[in-house]
């Protein structure tokens, strides 16, 4: 289950609704461009998995769709199929920091464990605590995933089981192997952490803390971590690896910040239409915190409150995935052509996600073959 999360990293250190037809203006590929790759990605395989493609760009919107839910679910993926977009749940976790700390509720200095239980050890050194900003940034110098997490875990949803307070446990003993902020380092644990802390601090669960915060102001109603009946009945049943037909991973208290999140591209979009100026939102300033104040990631990669971004010649791509054990998922924008791009795909494989999102964005970025992913 960590090798799924870590191999989805990995993949993007590796890389250094529908509408007739494009608008001219357009700098992103057409409909038919992006079928196509989707049809010669997938293969024979559209009977039982399938991606999702949404764009939003200064021409309006527009999605492209290719191949199925499931073997036994004959209906065609569309905009409003429903996907566990795994860790690009960060984003939205940041994002609620940033707001939190524009609302005055919080300060992106404070110590995490101002926000924790009275008497839970927070690991220190050198007399620096972890603040909640170095947990939106991985600068925490906590692990990716704490060393109790694989003790009697279900292969088939291994973070259902694990409690808060075997959070607790490990970081009572554990001691950080470098200074706190000075190098990024991935931690699904630390982004875990926050979402719990922001929903301590907010008196609520974190699942409450994002649809208040941010899917009911904009009005994205098929963004949740629990499956109504009807997002249920949209749901795109995951795969994995071996395009086996897979059940959902719960992602509950200690890691619900760190990719518990299902979602649609049609409200994916919906959140970068925010991001892009698109549609204006009291969030506007929480994301130009969350987007423009960065730190050295790796490589010519930074990070800020939850974002990736890269460079690209003349801009810049704002980034993050996903993964759990039966999806794939992308979501990436770039600022000054006005464009975002949101992938989806029913199948945990690294094939078809990342390569593809940043290939929509910069055409310069190559297609990598399918065996090569």
């Amino acid at each position: 289950m960590q090798k799924i999360l870590l191999s989805c990293l990995m993949g993007i250190l590796c890389l250094a609704c529908a509408v007739a037809a494009q608008d001219s203006a357009s700098s992103a590929p057409s409909n038919d461009a992006i079928r196509k790759i989707l049809v010669d990605r997938l293969g024979s395989r559209q009977d039982s998995i399938g991606i999702v493609v949404g764009i939003i760009e200064p021409a309006g919107r527009r999605v492209v769709a290719y191949g199925s839910g499931d073997r036994n679910d004959v209906r065609p993926l569309d905009g409003d199929s429903v996907f566990e977009i795994g860790s690009i749940t960060k984003v939205f976790t940041s994002l609620i920091l940033a707001d939190m700390a524009h609302r005055g509720e919080v300060a992106l200095t404070d110590p995490l464990a101002k926000y924790l239980p009275q008497g839970v050890r927070v690991p220190e050194r050198g007399g620096r605590v972890i603040t909640l900003e170095d947990l939106a940034r991985h600068r925490s110098a906590l692990p990716g995933m704490p060393t109790n997490f694989a003790s009697g875990i279900d292969p088939q949803n291994p973070y259902l089981h694990y409690s808060v307070n075997q959070l607790y446990e490990f970081l009572a003993g554990y001691q950080l192997p470098r200074d706190i902020g000075s190098k990024f380092e991935y931690s699904n644990m630390g982004a875990g952490l926050l979402g719990h802390a922001l929903a301590l601090r907010a008196g609520k669960n974190y699942e409450s803390l994002v649809i208040t915060r941010i899917c009911r102001p904009l009005g994205m109603k098929s963004t949740a971590i629990t499956l109504s009946p009807d997002m249920k009945a949209r749901l795109a049943t995951g795969h994995d690896g071996l395009f086996r037909a897979i059940s959902n991973w719960d992602l509950q208290g200690a890691f619900a910040g760190a990719g518990a999140i299902r979602s649609t591209a049609n409200d994916m979009l919906d959140f970068l239409a925010v991001h892009l100026g698109y549609t204006p939102s009291d969030l506007g300033p929480a994301i130009a915190t969350a987007t423009t104040e960065r730190k050295e990631a790796y490589g010519s990669m930074e990070i800020g409150l939850g974002w990736l971004i890269r460079q690209k010649k003349g801009s810049e791509i704002i980034w993050h995935n996903g993964g759990t054990g039966g999806y794939r998922t992308f979501a990436g924008f770039d600022p000054k052509a006005r464009i975002g791009v949101v992938v989806l795909a029913n199948v945990s494989t690294n094939a078809g996600v990342n390569d593809l999102g940043f290939h929509l964005l910069d055409s310069e970025v190559p297609l990598l073959p399918m065996d090569s992913q």
